[in-house]
């Protein structure tokens, strides 16, 4: 990436470590060398970390997180994740592909919480169908460290509990990556959680000093971040037009198949519409079940499901959760729709090539 950015007319690269001295100074180092840049527009922009719990025996040789699972140096036959979100359950679904055995020990009692229950009781069913083991409802209590593997201690509902394994991956959460930055020396304002205070343009309690993505405290998603830069181009060069209110922003947890949301959940737009006297439509089908979606069956992954909610007054998208193989790009399309006001008819009565997986909106949005 470096070296992409070098080869752009008018960017230079600088490596090291860069901390605040002052509101637009900043001092980067690097070995014994150290340089002193200043700018009245500063931009961070230094991501998140993940979060390893104070417990005992975390720092054990095999208690990985995010990033250090991707290298590990032999082929695990045994991987407890601990965490049930996004990140382990991606690493919990690819390890399972890899042929390790994947136990997922999850705190929250209720399965991917922030989904509607009937897809996520689905989905954890098709995990399971997997050969991953799901236990929810757990807390971790410590790890007990061995040459050729590690022991996880855990109280569920059945009292205390352990689990042998190769390796466990950490899939805890992350947190914004502000330490060492010199914030305090800029007089830049932190939040609660310890991210970096930004407004709806994105600009911190310094003038001229903006932050993007997951170091604000925003989703924590790539394209969130590219999003965020556009914002801070149009505030600082442009016109201050684009700000953070009102986006609407999917996201794709990478299952088999990949699970996508945008929008509401089922009950908030059922509350959402009794609030304002109109009548929310579920249209709900199984991939499985949609004779005129053939791409799923080609592919030889037929599950899945797919789900709109859509306001019967005005025919507006609420939210929408895609199920499915190619789910990733399908959901990208329903964004656009909901964020320029296109009805679901207008998605239901276009023309799609065949086969593709986009006739899902043929076969419940027509």
């Amino acid at each position: 990436m470096n070296k992409k950015l070098a080869d752009d007319a008018g960017v230079t690269v600088i490596d090291g470590d860069a901390a605040f001295t002052g509101p637009h100074t900043v001092e980067v180092t690097g070995g014994p060398d150290r340089l002193t840049l200043t700018a009245p527009t500063i931009i961070i922009n230094t991501g998140s970390v993940p979060v390893r719990p104070d417990l005992p025996g975390v720092d054990g040789p095999r208690i990985l997180d995010s990033t250090l699972v991707q290298h590990v140096p032999d082929h695990s036959r045994r991987l407890a994740v601990i965490g049930g979100g996004p990140i382990g359950l991606e690493f919990a679904t690819m390890f399972e592909q890899f042929g390790t055995s994947v136990t997922v020990l999850d705190h929250s009692q209720e399965f991917l919480g922030r989904f509607d229950r009937d897809v996520a009781e689905q989905v954890r069913a098709d995990l399971e169908k997997l050969g991953i083991t799901i236990v929810s409802g757990v807390d971790v209590t410590g790890f007990s460290s061995a040459d050729d593997s590690v022991t996880v201690s855990y109280d569920g509902a059945e009292g205390g509990t352990e689990l042998e394994a190769d390796y466990v991956l950490l899939a805890t959460g992350r947190r914004p990556a502000t330490d060492g930055l010199g914030l305090d020396a800029a007089g830049i304002d932190t939040t609660d959680r310890g991210a970096v205070r930004v407004d709806e343009h994105l600009r911190t309690s310094v003038e001229g000093v903006y932050a993007a993505g997951d170091v604000n405290g925003g989703p924590q998603f790539t394209y969130v971040s590219f999003d965020d830069h556009r914002i801070v181009l149009s505030s600082a060069w442009g016109d201050g037009s684009r700000t953070t209110e009102g986006r609407i922003i999917p996201s794709t947890t990478f299952l088999a198949p990949p699970l996508s949301q945008v929008g509401m959940g089922e009950d908030e737009a059922r509350a959402d519409a009794e609030s304002r006297g109109r009548t929310l439509e579920v249209r709900k089908k199984n991939i499985a079940d949609i004779p005129i979606m053939p791409r799923p069956k080609i592919l030889a992954e037929p599950e899945g499901v797919a789900k709109f909610l859509v306001d019967a007054e005005d025919d507006r998208i609420l939210g929408c959760v895609l199920y499915c193989v190619d789910s990733q790009e399908l959901i990208n399309l329903v964004t656009v729709a909901m964020s320029n006001g296109l009805p679901a008819s207008a998605l239901g009565s276009a023309i799609y090539t065949h086969p593709s997986s986009s006739e899902v909106f043929n076969a419940l949005l027509a």
